[in-house]
């Protein structure tokens, strides 16, 4: 058992990996924290589907139920990617609260434009968020999390494109 894993990882998780322990316990970190922000993202994003009301009430329910899908299929692949190499995942609502960086939003009522608008730099927070981490794994020679990342980055750009293409006001480019 490698001597980073001891105090983590029961002798039955101990996962073998060519990855240094070092590698595995930055690159670990690194994917529970886009872990969580995933979990907190889905959230967020059903909240609004739930809630979203007005004129375009109908596009934004169906747009926002299918990136809380696509946010959501992503989850199991980051936590199974953790395991591979070998590191210890998220276990709780309560660990994903420590370590989320997405906000929460528990407004009574968020405008339809407002709930769009904060879900695209949620998706553009994660993005950046997810090219530190594929820097992290290039430069530990990760290449299998680093191709992982590079099909949730594209993923999330697209989010982010349909987010702010349907808040854009009528006629401009202005956010």
């Amino acid at each position: 058992m490698s001597k980073a894993k001891t105090d983590k990882s029961a002798p039955d998780l101990d996962t073998p990996s060519d990855l240094s322990p070092d590698a595995v316990n930055k690159i670990s970190a690194a994917l529970n924290a886009l872990l969580a922000d995933a979990f907190a993202l889905y959230l967020k994003t059903k909240n609004f589907h739930w809630h979203v009301s007005g004129r375009h009430f109908h596009d934004y329910h169906l747009m926002l139920d299918t990136q809380s899908d696509a946010i959501f299929a992503t989850t199991d692949q980051l936590a199974e990617r953790v395991r591979k190499l070998g590191g210890i995942t998220i276990r709780s609502i309560g660990q994903i609260g420590k370590l989320q960086t997405i906000k929460d939003n528990n407004e009574d009522y968020v405008p339809p434009r407002e709930m769009l608008r904060e879900l695209m730099e949620d998706n553009k927070h994660m993005a950046a968020a997810m090219r530190k981490a594929h820097k992290l794994c290039d430069d530990h020679e990760d290449s299998g999390t680093a191709g992982l990342l590079e099909t949730f980055i594209d993923e999330t750009e697209r989010r982010t494109w349909f987010l702010f293409e349907a808040s854009r006001q009528e006629g401009s480019n202005a956010a």
